[in-house]
Order: C-alpha cells, then structure tokens, then sequence
C-alpha cells in the first residue's frame, strides 16, 4: 500500500513530463498507463518506482528508450538534448540526478542542456498571443518572451478578448493563465480559439496538479506559477517543436 501512494503522488508530474516528451495527452498519459501496466507484474520495477521522482522517471525513460513510441502513434521522437533541458527546468531535478534518470553523467547532461538551448536560440520567432488576467505577470510574460526572439501579438484578461485577439492575429503560439478576470477560463478561451486554427498552447497555472489527473481532456504543456524564465523557455520551445 505505501508503494502505491508513493507512485500515485508522483504521477500528476510524470504525466506533465511525458506529454511534454511526446507532445500531445494521449501519447503521454499512453506511456504513463504501459508503465504502470508493467509494474503489475514485476516486483523490482514497483520498488524503483516508489522509490522517489528519480526512480519513478528513470523507469519511465527506460520505457521510453525501449522503442514502445510506435504503439503509443508519437509523431516525432525528442532528441537526448532536449529531454535534459526539460528534466531539469520543467521538472527541477539537479543535472546529477537528470544524470541518473537518462542513464548518462551529469557533465553529459550539462552539455546536451547546452546543445538544446543552442539550438532554441536559433528558433524561428513566433507570434505570441498572451491570455493572462494579472497585469504585473501579463507585462513579465511580455518581457520574456520578447527576449527569447518572440514577439507579443496580443495580450487578454478575459476569454473574449483572447478569442477576438486571435482571430485577428493568428498567433502561432499561446501562452493562457487558467483563471481569467472575468471568470472565465483560459482553457475554455483556447478551446474557442481551437476551433478556428490549430495553435499550440502553454497553460500557467499555480496548481498544475489540477490538470495532470489524466481523466479527463487536459493540457499537454504546462507550467507551475511562480515560474522561472529557463521553465517558461523551455515549455514554449518544445510546444513550437511539435507544431513545426
């Protein structure tokens, strides 16, 4: 029983990770089911797994490494570099312990982060559309994302603003806070702005949790508040990845 619970309070941030590794929910909560499908039979993998995030992770990206993408349809395989940026911003693990999940040295991980934010910043610029109710974090966003090289088509506090920004700016990314001023939703504004162009999405919330039940349609990139520039960076990066 306590391996259980251990496993289950670490899975809302496996599931962030491996939709952010193949790009969409349904591939990353697939990858998610097959491990804990193969746990069920196999006494050392639900040791490793309860043992903490590090070994919970590490047995997922061993799984992953397997070659199960084709079974799960993942459209395009993300290289070494890039799960070593996302190990260690998105999901805060020291480039020891990314190391230990990756099955490389830490000194190889700092390098292969090096190579994918070399790599990001020889990005394309896209045109941002910024669906955020605070003003402060709104002009913060702002700001960061300017400095990756992007540019800021619209910025909206309410799901009706979004809406209209974007169907006038066409951005070619989104970046949405949960809670709107209104009381709106940004997932519902996305929704809206869906169903007139595919555009990738990054969600900000301060209960990522939330959304990471995998029981429900849920977002494949997201982003805990308060959020680190190196986070937001490397989430709105792999989001154009999957969108290119």
């Amino acid at each position: 029983m306590a391996s259980s619970q251990a496993i289950k309070d670490n899975l809302p941030y496996l599931r962030r990770f491996a939709r952010s590794l193949t790009g969409t929910q349904k591939s990353g909560d697939g990858y998610v089911r097959m491990l804990l499908e193969a746990a069920q039979s196999d006494r050392d993998l639900v040791a490793q797994m309860a043992s903490g995030r590090v070994g919970l992770y590490s047995a997922f990206c061993k799984l992953h490494r397997s070659g199960a993408a084709a079974a799960l349809g993942v459209s395009r395989e993300v290289p070494q570099q890039r799960q070593a940026l996302l190990l260690t911003t998105m999901e805060d693990f020291s480039a020891a312990q990314a190391g230990e999940i990756l099955g490389i040295s830490a000194d190889d991980v700092e390098l292969q982060v090096a190579e994918a934010l070399a790599v990001i910043d020889g990005e394309n610029p896209a045109r941002v559309l910024i669906i955020e109710d605070e003003p402060l974090i709104s002009m913060q966003l702002e700001g960061l994302v300017e400095d990756l090289g992007h540019a800021v088509c619209g910025m909206a506090a309410t799901r009706d603003q979004a809406v209209a920004l974007a169907a006038e700016q066409a951005p070619s990314l989104v970046l949405a806070d949960i809670q709107l001023a209104d009381g709106s939703s940004g997932i519902d504004a996305v929704d809206d702005i869906m169903r007139g162009a595919s555009v990738p999405v990054v969600f900000i919330t301060a209960y990522p949790e939330r959304l990471l039940t995998g029981e429900r349609s849920e977002p494949a990139f997201l982003v805990t508040k308060p959020f680190h520039e190196a986070t937001v960076r490397a989430a709105i990066s792999q989001a154009l990845f999957f969108a290119d």
